[in-house]
């Protein structure tokens, strides 16, 4: 540990040493301690203007979650109650075991017909986070999502750094031009579910998501099965997925790991033998424990 030597106060130290010197020096001394006071005071002045001046769009954030313990809900960069100010959230409020299943599909690789064959097993409803070409090459998976119940969500047109973008024209030309792709496709408006990619945001994204009247969609669990040459293992993705389990939680799982093709059906019943239910986004939004 340091030591800190006690000082004077420094208005207690300059009159005592002004004592001793001649009226015409401390009369300089006196305009230099005062010029050097409006110089710092107007430095910091400019300081603040410009942190002020600085868009919050450049200081994105990964979401991020702190575990708990096993059977409950992690903390995130956010809780529950500062994310409904944005329309946002990250996870349920609640003791009863109910869980969202939400699929962030950034193309298409063969795993997803068997995805949903596995959700129609189950009667488990979902919500696929959809990017631009995506919905482009796959209308027929669009459709099939649709008819099949699920929520097809908007994860950005090009999937870039949203939190880069700073103009709500631009913002918005990332998720209208998914809505447009969809609605030509379906004939129907697109809900308007949205996730951040890569789970980068900043408060002024939210900001700009609810305006654009977007519910905004985070996740409570999930883990690393995006990694095409690194597959996790059949025991791995249990070892994760069944001890992180909670109530309320919104899972993040992605269309593309063989792993979680391969897996689903025997999850979804391990997760029901374990008491668990699946609930659609929508009964989410519209629930006031939310």
């Amino acid at each position: 540990m340091f030591l800190k030597k006690k000082i004077q106060p420094l208005s207690k130290q300059i009159p005592s040493a002004l004592s001793a010197l001649q009226p015409r020096v401390c009369l300089k001394l006196l305009l230099l301690f005062a010029a050097a006071f409006l110089t710092g005071h107007l430095l910091a002045r400019g300081v603040a203007a410009l942190e002020t001046a600085v868009s919050p769009a450049s200081a994105g954030e990964n979401w991020g979650l702190g575990f708990s313990g096993e059977g409950k809900r992690p903390t995130g960069n956010a809780t529950i109650e500062e994310l409904k100010e944005y329309n946002a959230y990250f996870a349920q409020d609640t003791d009863e075991k109910i869980l969202y299943l939400t699929f962030d599909c950034g193309y298409e690789n063969g795993n997803t017909p068997e995805i949903l064959d596995a959700l129609e097993t189950h009667n488990a409803p979902a919500t696929f986070f959809v990017v631009g070409n995506f919905v482009r090459d796959n209308p027929d998976l669009i459709r099939q999502m649709v008819s099949q119940g699920h929520i097809v969500g908007n994860h950005t047109y090009s999937h870039p750094d949203m939190s880069q973008i700073s103009s709500i024209d631009a913002f918005r030309e990332e998720l209208s031009k998914v809505e447009d792709l969809y609605q030509e496709i379906t004939g129907e408006e697109m809900t308007r579910y949205y996730r951040p990619p890569r789970g980068i945001y900043s408060t002024e994204n939210l900001s700009m998501a609810k305006e654009l009247g977007y519910q905004t969609f985070f996740w409570s669990l999930a883990y690393v099965d995006w990694l095409q040459d690194e597959q996790p293992t059949h025991e791995e993705a249990f070892e994760k997925l069944l001890g992180r389990i909670h109530p309320g939680a919104i899972v993040l799982l992605h269309n593309t790991s063989r792993t979680n093709a391969e897996i689903l059906e025997e999850l979804l019943t391990r997760w029901e033998e374990m008491g668990y239910s699946f609930g659609s986004l929508e009964d989410l939004v519209t629930n006031k424990n939310a």
